[in-house]
């Protein structure tokens, strides 16, 4: 069986089982094995989650029509993880992690600033999603009649844990495999759950939803593309640096986005029109995302429900303990891949503790934090894929590592160019209604004559928009001379 699926997917390649040595170095070219259409599976089988099917509830929260959440939903997904398949490109191209290429836009060390923002995006990512498994549980448990309390969330972070840090650990190879098996098994119960939920859909009450003014709309487009590809950015290269150089261009860039978007943009679909269709669904999923899902559903489908909810989230959480084990290094610590892999999931595994048995109401402080750091991350994306627009040639392996290589020690314009974008952005963002701790932003909302904190753009969140285009603008007009003295130098590695 395991060979069948294995052929059908083309997974069959490396040891699950042996833990992966490699880690901020550039993959060797005898190591470089596969094909673009591989990525599809880890892409799809990190985003089929049900929690997808929540979408649909935040969404309508931001005061938009069905309609209006249908464009931006559909055209949220998918330019977003269109920005993950050009970065996948860049994965091709250089062989190394996401965080270690992008050294040649910002200098070797002066990179460290932005790969702790991409470790913070990533612990914050996978504490999340493990608390959303947690809640499921505890609510399918509860619903069966057995009990959801202490007992059965501790057996759950147990779970998302072994499952999460056990592939984050042993690295690219099991990863590879379980995401092809994901893939399968939760695709499949996820279209059982659309049919079982089809009767609670009332399109007299999702059209009647009221339509919103061009700031809601904007408001969801960026929270959008911050829930979905903007989260994955500052990962997309290190699932395709395995991949011949030789590889197709379009297929990598085709597979990623394909792979990431197919799932969101159904789920959220159907989401929308379930959503819609009843205010106390929406209400419920404010609490526990996926966990309210299971109160439309037969009894004898709910451990299914629990298996699909789990494995679909874990999905996600093991490629971002594995990235944010990558970005932990690139940031500067000195350890093993697998040794990095393992302290982040001790922190999920406390931050999860924490917030199932102390902290509660999670999800309003998980919204105003994505958005905060989704400023910082747009900005770096917005760097990245002009640098990376701007060059002809490969990445030189060697001087990826090199203090003083083509691509220097510290590269300050760059690191000013995020820090302005991140200063614009979180002026224009409003997250004093997620958190309190967030009051200090949209210290520009006035300044900038859009009504302050109190007016139409308050919760249009234009900060993330603001940082990604001023971060790729002012790179694409200052730094063409840059890269082009970078290239022009001889190259120290030949590689294929």
């Amino acid at each position: 069986m395991v060979s069948e699926v294995e052929s059908v997917l083309g997974t069959g390649i490396g040891n699950p089982l042996v833990i992966e040595e490699n880690g901020v170095n550039v993959i060797a070219q005898s190591e470089r094995r596969g094909s673009p259409r591989e990525l599809f599976w880890p892409w799809f089988g990190a985003n089929v989650s049900v929690l997808g099917l929540s979408y649909g509830a935040f969404i309508f929260g931001l005061g938009v029509s069905f309609w209006q959440a249908v464009v931006v939903g559909f055209f949220g997904i998918i330019i977003s993880f269109l920005f993950c398949g050009l970065i996948a490109l860049a994965g091709k191209r250089g062989s190394a992690p996401t965080m270690v290429i992008s050294r040649a836009g910002f200098g070797v060390r002066g990179n460290r600033l932005p790969s702790g923002f991409s470790w913070l995006l990533n612990v914050g990512w996978e504490t999340a999603l493990s608390v959303i498994a947690v809640l499921a549980m505890s609510t399918v448990f509860t619903r069966l009649g057995w009990g959801g309390g202490t007992a059965v969330k501790v057996i759950a972070i147990i779970v998302v844990a072994a499952l999460t840090v056990g592939g984050g650990v042993m690295g690219f190879d099991l990863i590879m495999r379980m995401q092809a098996f994901i893939t399968v098994i939760t695709g499949v119960l996820s279209v059982v759950f659309i049919i079982l939920t089809l009767k609670y859909i009332h399109w007299h009450s999702v059209s009647a939803v009221h339509s919103g003014s061009p700031q809601h709309v904007i408001g969801a487009l960026v929270f959008v593309m911050t829930g979905f590809g903007l989260g994955w950015v500052n990962s997309a290269a290190d699932y395709s640096r395995y991949l011949p150089r030789s590889s197709s261009s379009r297929g990598v860039v085709g597979w990623t986005t394909f792979g990431g978007s197919l799932a969101p943009v159904i789920l959220v679909l159907f989401g929308l029109l379930l959503a819609g269709s009843s205010t106390k669904l929406s209400s419920a999923i404010g609490n526990d995302p996926v966990g309210a899902l299971a109160n439309l559903l037969p009894t004898w489908y709910l451990v299914p429900f629990a298996f699909v909810a789990i494995l679909g989230i874990v999905g996600g959480t093991i490629l971002d303990i594995y990235s944010s084990g990558l970005s932990l290094l690139a940031a500067g610590l000195k350890v093993p891949r697998y040794v990095g892999a393992a302290i982040d999931g001790v922190i999920m595994i406390i931050g999860t503790i924490y917030i199932v048995f102390v902290s509660g109401n999670f999800l309003s402080q998980f919204e105003g934090f994505l958005v905060t750091v989704g400023v910082l991350i747009a900005g770096w994306c917005g760097v990245f894929l002009a640098d990376f627009a701007l060059r002809r040639k490969n990445y030189d392996d060697a001087d990826l590592n090199d203090l003083n290589g083509r691509y220097g020690d510290v590269r300050w314009f760059p690191i000013a160019t995020v820090l302005l974008s991140t200063v614009l952005g979180w002026g224009l963002v409003n997250n004093s209604f997620y958190a309190s701790w967030l009051d200090w932003q949209g210290y520009l909302l006035g300044p900038f004559g859009l009504g302050g904190k109190s007016g139409a753009w308050a919760g249009a969140n234009l900060g993330v928009l603001v940082a990604l285009v001023v971060g790729f603008v002012v790179t694409i007009v200052v730094s063409p001379a840059a890269v082009k003295r970078q290239e022009a130098l001889p190259v120290a590695t030949v590689s294929a």
